[in-house]
């Protein structure tokens, strides 16, 4: 665990993540992971990419496979860390592609047929109590206010951790993942 959630490393987030799929596979949960990096996602949303997304048929097959995956899912997790007080590029561009009209309610109606919760666990730099207090949690309003209790989804959890915080508080904070 020590490797991967050093101080300035820059692999907090990536210990989160472990420790999020250890203890969901402990409980004998399914764990379908979608890594942007890794798959190459490209967050750039191309005159293409807008066309089809107001049509509500996106012509990129990855978007398409991530949508069917989020609509199977009994859990969205998410986890980034927060810059300049909001997520990364990457995932604002996965959620602009990703949540086009054929995931947005029709006539209220939600189309995730098992009602995910979606789960925010972020990293930053900023003490999570000042980020709260001083930037009024802006992440928070955009990513579930702005967007999925928008469309519909209504359980909703966040996890921050201190990722300025020391190496025994940091572990500490991921021995007591769960939900």
């Amino acid at each position: 665990m020590a490797s991967e959630n050093e101080p300035h490393n820059r692999a907090y987030a990536a210990a989160v993540l472990k420790q999020t799929v250890n203890m969901l596979k402990a409980k004998g949960e399914d764990v379908d992971i979608i890594d942007l990096h890794a798959d190459h996602f490209n967050p750039i949303m191309s005159a293409e990419d807008l066309a089809s997304w107001r049509t509500g048929h996106s012509l990129d097959p990855q978007t398409l496979d991530y949508q069917n995956r989020l609509l199977d899912a009994d859990k969205i997790i998410f986890i980034f860390p927060i810059w300049w007080e909001l997520m990364p590029a990457m995932t604002k561009g996965f959620l602009d592609k990703v949540l086009s009209r054929s995931i947005l309610p029709k006539h209220g109606k939600s189309p995730f047929p098992k009602n995910p919760t979606v789960i925010m666990m972020t990293t930053m730099g900023t003490p999570p109590f000042y980020y709260k207090l001083h930037y009024h949690k802006p992440v928070f309003y955009s990513f579930w206010v702005g967007t999925f209790h928008k469309i519909g989804l209504k359980k909703f959890k966040w996890l921050t951790f201190d990722g300025d915080a020391k190496l025994a508080k940091r572990e500490a904070a991921l021995r007591k993942i769960k939900f």
